[in-house]
């Protein structure tokens, strides 16, 4: 046991020396005479679910690999509140990881509204090529003009809509109460539909659901199945309209003190983007086939059903751009690009 600490202790001395920079001074804000690294990490994610694991692998595993120098405090539950109040903490300073979708970030960025446009991606895979590929480079420019790093992308898989009585068409949903997020495109999604478009964040839904204030709306499945939607609104309308981003950002003030050493540590600490694209798309079919046993009806658009929401809403993408402005027009261009590509390309194994 005394050899165990002793080890402990010479490895606790070189990271000390490794988060000091080599010799050199850091900010005394992020590091304590003992050489740990203040970090905090925000969230809305829900216990049970793949996202709550990974965020506490995040946790475990940035601990283990520097024997406690960097001990996240995880507000991962959203003790913050919204998205909007997370990405508001984040550029004060009060947190400095956290996980927030594209939507919520085009608050920011108005240019990763794009990535939620109607029917933009064709398929997971597709998706998948294009981000990684193609568009990487570009948003991880659009959040550091912002204050904000990329880590990765965190993705949620396709949004259904979700609703208390069936909305197999888009005439269904004419007139209905449906919830949209921040940002443009899910405003304009809802507009497309004609329905009566009611703002409101996602911690009060169920609330929204409850009191009738809201009788549809938007999401991927395992949000809608495990967050308390699914048994206010059962009726679950697999549209795979558009494809739900979401982001592992860091405060770029604070990222760009910590030493290449921390930086490595906090970089592969959270589950590599293969990884968690398996372990969500395996939840989402895992809660569609329990969907039974979780109150949920499934309704599985035939061609004619489908071709209806595309052309309903599939036209956004251009008037969303135009509205958008900024790099909206080069993004669609590098997005067809890189769905050209990932045409040409050879079949590949992966999620």
């Amino acid at each position: 046991m005394q050899m165990f600490s002793s080890d402990r202790a010479l490895r606790m001395f070189f990271f000390a020396i490794l988060l000091s920079g080599c010799g050199q001074s850091g900010p005394a804000e992020q590091s304590d005479a003992a050489g740990s690294v203040e970090l905090t990490v925000g969230g809305t994610t829900f216990p049970e679910t793949e996202g709550e694991r990974h965020w506490l692998q995040f946790a475990e595993q940035s601990e283990l690999k520097t024997d406690g120098a960097i001990a996240p405090k995880m507000l991962i539950y959203g003790q913050l509140g919204s998205e909007e109040q997370i990405i508001s903490a984040l550029r004060r300073g009060r947190i400095q990881f956290a996980n927030v979708s594209a939507m919520a970030i085009s608050t920011l960025v108005p240019e990763s509204a794009l990535l939620y446009a109607p029917f933009l991606f064709e398929s997971e895979a597709e998706a998948d090529f294009i981000l990684d590929e193609y568009l990487t480079p570009v948003y991880r420019e659009l959040l550091a003009e912002q204050g904000l790093h990329l880590i990765t992308w965190y993705e949620i898989g396709f949004l259904q809509v979700y609703g208390k009585e069936p909305l197999l068409v888009p005439a269904d949903a004419k007139g209905r109460r449906f919830r949209v997020g921040a940002g443009l495109a899910a405003r304009m999604f809802a507009e497309s539909l004609n329905t009566d478009v009611i703002p409101l964040g996602f911690t009060d839904v169920v609330a929204g659901l409850q009191t009738g204030l809201i009788e549809a709306g938007e999401n991927a499945v395992s949000l809608y199945a495990r967050s308390g939607i699914a048994p206010e609104a059962p009726q679950l309308m697999l549209t795979n309209h558009s494809y739900g981003v979401s982001m592992i950002v860091v405060q770029k003030e604070w990222w760009d003190k910590q030493t290449p050493e921390v930086q490595q540590v906090l970089n592969t600490s959270f589950p590599g983007i293969r990884e968690s694209r398996l372990d969500v798309r395996a939840e989402s079919v895992r809660d569609l086939e329990n969907a039974k046993e979780l109150g949920i009806t499934i309704h599985v658009l035939d061609d004619s059903q489908r071709a209806a929401w595309v052309s309903a809403a599939g036209g956004i993408r251009d008037e969303l751009a135009d509205a958008i402005g900024g790099r909206s027009a080069e993004i669609l261009a590098v997005i067809s690009r890189g769905r050209l590509a990932y045409q040409e390309q050879e079949p590949v194994a992966g999620p």
